[in-house]
């Protein structure tokens, strides 16, 4: 049984670098391997019969959709765009700006601070940046700031959501885990 084991291991691993030695994108590799171990393992190894596979999988899949830590991920999103709405995210602006008024840069400092706070409360970099960039870009431009540098530091800022708690990708490992 081990020796069968290694055996479909070693096929499915050469089945995987062949599928990338074609060009293959990774995801469809993967996918491409898993469906031949569960559908061509069974042919060749009879040992694989007795494993239910389509149980385990439907399981899985079904495992995965039903996760109420994942109801979070709209909720984030959602909760992003009433702080928008409701001009929030411009009164946390105005009210940053005067306590970085003697560093250089100064409105640039405003964006990578606002987009921290916002990161924070959203979780999302995709959310916070959408939020943080339509109040910070036009009041950047407005008083003169080079475009190329504002969408710079808020591209840089807005990864910001991914590092801080609780962050969407942290909430999806979490699960995953």
């Amino acid at each position: 049984m081990t020796i069968e084991l290694t055996e479909a291991g070693l096929l499915l691993l050469a089945m995987l670098f062949g599928f990338l030695g074609l060009g293959v994108w990774i995801g469809f590799a993967l996918m491409l391997t898993g469906f031949c171990g569960i559908v061509v393992l069974p042919l060749l190894f009879p040992a694989f019969n007795a494993f239910p596979v389509e149980k385990v999988v439907g399981t899985a899949v079904w495992q995965a959709m039903a996760s109420w830590t994942l109801a979070a991920l709209p909720l984030f999103i959602w909760m992003g765009e009433i702080l928008f709405r409701t001009k929030l995210s411009e009164d946390m602006f105005r009210g940053l700006a005067p306590w970085v008024q003697r560093l250089p840069g100064r409105l640039m400092h405003v964006n990578v601070i606002g987009c921290g706070i916002f990161a924070a409360v959203s979780g999302s970099s995709a959310a916070t940046c959408a939020t943080i960039g339509k109040m910070s870009l036009p009041a950047l431009q407005a008083r003169g700031y080079h475009k190329p540098m504002a969408i710079g530091s808020l591209a840089g800022s807005g990864t910001l959501g991914l590092l801080i708690p609780p962050s969407i990708i942290m909430i999806v490992y979490g699960v995953a885990a």
